[in-house]
């Protein structure tokens, strides 16, 4: 059959897009016909539209019974602990107990699962995973700063040999003509700085390192600290025997006054000693003290109670007399060093501080186990000791 009205063909295929199934037969209105199949297909439509109505109020009703019951056992969206008072509560026996009951009901109850790590029932701390940052809290560490006060040089050989000259006989004199001019000497000796190690090793696991290569940092770190811990107290206090090398210290001058300040502070000592240094014709570039030295000279005050410096509140520069301070630990309280250590001394590197790791070692191949050394080698040479001058400021006993 073929329908020409364009009405009735888009209304056809409006159906047959909406999966409508229908017959059409030839006898009869067509017109009727497709009016009476549209009307049957929009009655099943609505027939379902109106199940899945039913359908989400019946869920709405679910969820506004669950959340109310959420409120009222602890909110928050979870379900409230079960308790050994809640499970008896809600025990279908014990509902039905009045107060004019009498006798003897036996309720079992189950443990409560706690954040316990004994053994006792419902203990499940071992399953909770604590948090961990990452990273190590790792032990302080002091600040290493002597040798960034000498000169630095390199060496390839095992010992420096410099001549030094440890005396001068100044003649020069006017001289009349055809007179004998006077004679002047030098004297020189050969003196011999030897090469010191410094070295140390420790052992751990060969899966520690593969395993947290964060670890492997640290211990590097360690290592090289270790070092550079023991060279900062060596190049400072070293005594020079056995395998030390020679300190500045220890050769230093001692202190003299070379004029006198009435009722003289800590900050006046340091004056008198740089004056003192001025005097052996060498420029004086630095000046050494224990960390609680330099607090106790940043906290005097002046008549008026008001701090001589910039006070707490103002930019801290670590300098006295143009001269800047270095603090360590290296260096015992109340004692003081004051130096041209740029001309005074100078460190010579033979090795570098470096971290080599070996296997190789012992039974370590067996075990698993992995050595570390760090290492590093120096010679130090004083060329100068006249150039440092050492004292005690007298506040402690």
């Amino acid at each position: 059959m073929t329908i020409h009205n364009p009405n009735l063909t888009r209304a056809a295929a409006a159906l047959i897009a909406s999966g409508a199934t229908f017959h059409v037969k030839d006898q009869g209105d067509p017109i009727e016909t497709l009016r009476k199949a549209f009307g049957d297909h929009n009655t099943e439509v609505l027939k379902r539209l109106g199940a899945s109505d039913t359908t989400l109020r019946e869920l709405g009703a679910r969820l506004t019974e669950m959340e109310q019951k959420s409120v009222r056992e602890g909110g928050g969206g979870f379900e409230a602990p079960m308790t050994w008072g809640r499970q008896v509560a809600e025990n279908t026996e014990i509902k039905g107990i009045g107060s004019n009951w009498r006798g003897r009901m036996r309720v079992d109850v189950k443990a409560t699962i706690t954040s316990a790590t004994t053994d006792a029932a419902g203990s499940a701390g071992d399953l909770i995973r604590p948090d961990r940052p990452g990273g190590v809290i790792e032990l302080p560490r002091r600040r290493l700063r002597m040798r960034s006060l000498f000169s630095a040089g390199n060496t390839s050989g095992n010992a420096i040999e410099w001549p030094m000259m440890t005396g001068r006989t100044n003649n020069a004199a006017m001289v009349a003509e055809t007179a004998l001019k006077p004679q002047s000497d030098l004297k020189f000796d050969l003196k011999q700085w030897p090469v010191r190690t410094l070295a140390h090793w420790m052992l751990t696991s060969k899966q520690i390192l593969d395993d947290v290569p964060a670890l492997r940092s640290i211990i590097d770190s360690e290592l090289r600290y270790g070092l550079g811990d023991v060279e900062d107290y060596q190049l400072l206090m070293g005594s020079g025997t056995g395998e030390d090398l020679l300190g500045v210290y220890p050769g230093a001058t001692n202190f003299a006054a070379p004029f006198t300040v009435d009722d003289p502070t800590m900050i006046d000592t340091l004056l008198l000693a740089i004056a003192q240094v001025d005097n052996t014709e060498h420029d004086t570039d630095g000046i050494v003290l224990n960390p609680l030295d330099w607090r106790r000279i940043q906290a005097i005050k002046d008549a008026n109670g008001r701090y001589i410096g910039g006070g707490p509140f103002g930019e801290l520069i670590q300098r006295l007399w143009q001269m800047p301070i270095v603090t360590t630990k290296a260096m015992s309280q109340d004692k003081f060093l004051v130096g041209a250590f740029k001309q005074g001394a100078q460190i010579f590197d033979r090795e570098e501080a470096t971290v080599e790791i070996s296997t190789e070692d012992s039974d370590n191949f067996r075990k698993n186990l992995v050595t570390l050394r760090g290492e590093e080698r120096l010679a130090f040479v004083v060329k100068y000791p006249g150039a440092f001058v050492k004292g005690d400021f007298g506040n402690i006993a």
